[in-house]
């Protein structure tokens, strides 16, 4: 009431007098209506959240198995050219059949690789090479049998 008597002496025309004292009540949002939003985006982030981190994992087990089917190629084509294994990682990398050491995404690491030797009278150090990652894929396989 005091705020009509206050506006009635200002001498506004009457739509601006409307307009001023609906401004007036429609300041901000109440507490209730903030808690309802919050509740909202706590329900919409627990459907979300769970999916998103499934999807994480997927695209690291993904990058993984590329990862070594790339380096166990290069292995390979070391081979072919030169009738010899590499000694290391390293030397694909220094020979230019690998642009870089590829990382192991589950262990986050490129020195967590796991090499396996050839048989014996071939020369070389690298046969093969696994992830040194503990644990298991989604589907129950261990990441150090891919």
């Amino acid at each position: 009431m005091r705020i009509n008597k206050r506006i009635d002496r200002m001498n506004l025309p009457d739509h601006m007098q409307t307009e001023f004292l609906s401004a007036k009540r429609q300041g901000g949002f109440t507490l209730i209506e903030l808690l309802v939003v919050l509740a909202i985006v706590a329900l919409l982030s627990t459907l979300t959240l769970p999916r998103y981190f499934h999807s994480v994992d997927k695209g690291k087990e993904v990058v993984l198995v590329e990862n070594l089917r790339t380096t166990r190629e290069s292995i390979d084509k070391f081979f072919a050219d030169t009738g010899r294994y590499p000694e290391s990682l390293d030397e694909l990398v220094e020979r230019k059949y690998l642009k870089d050491l590829p990382m192991d995404p589950i262990t986050e690491s490129t020195t967590s690789w796991q090499i396996v030797a050839p048989a014996d009278g071939v020369q070389g150090q690298v046969y093969n090479i696994y992830s040194g990652a503990t644990g298991q894929r989604a589907d129950g396989k261990p990441y150090n049998a891919l």
